[in-house]
């Protein structure tokens, strides 16, 4: 997380519910030859766990339970040029929302893994309405149990949350009017995202 006390954030809430939305996170945790990171969908449970599922062919697997996992989360970024600021004497940066969520990884039974797969595509298929939710009652008979054994699940139970909303609100007003201002020709979605933070 960046160190500069302006960009922390520390509302847990804010930080699943964009954990939600996002929903990939880069996996680490620290294996017998050096870091090991993986990439996986996840799920922020209604108890605030995060779940997430991973193919048994994954290297990081046989790592990961007991062991302390952070689950890394990063969105919004964007290059910010200096030639956007009104003062003249900064150089480029970058802007960006990152979430950490480090605690034990776990491993799910079979129940609980069926579970956050179902829980896992229920929240994405609502997303794509109306289009008719896909669920696995769709397959053939017996296909997703056989499909089952190929991944295996994790929790984070009671997980540590750690953030950081790095969007300009370091800058002079007029600074920030200058970012606001070139986004909204490129990525007005952004622009609004930095005219929400408050500097």
């Amino acid at each position: 997380m960046h160190p500069a006390k302006s960009f922390a954030w520390d509302d847990v809430s804010a930080m699943a519910a964009f954990a939600r939305d996002i929903a990939f996170a880069h996996l680490c945790v620290a294996g017998p030859d050096g870091p090991i990171v993986a990439h996986a969908p996840l799920l922020v449970a209604e108890d605030g766990s995060v779940l997430v599922h991973l193919s048994r062919g994954n290297r990081i697997l046989r790592h990961l339970d007991g062991a302390t996992i952070v689950a890394s989360i990063a969105a919004h970024d964007f290059y910010v040029s200096p030639d956007w600021y009104e003062a003249k004497d900064s150089v480029p940066t970058w802007d960006y929302v990152a979430v950490e969520i480090e605690g034990t990884a776990r491993l799910l039974d079979q129940a609980e893994l069926v579970a956050q797969l179902d829980g896992l595509s229920a929240e994405h298929e609502a997303r794509l309405a109306p289009k008719p939710a896909w669920t696995r009652d769709k397959m053939p008979e017996g296909r997703f149990d056989a499909m089952l054994s190929g991944i295996s699940g994790f929790s984070i139970d009671a997980p540590t949350w750690r953030g950081t909303r790095k969007l300009s609100q370091n800058r002079a007003a007029a600074d920030r009017a200058g970012v606001i201002a070139a986004l909204e020709t490129t990525r007005p979605d952004l622009a609004a995202l930095v005219a929400q933070e408050r500097g």
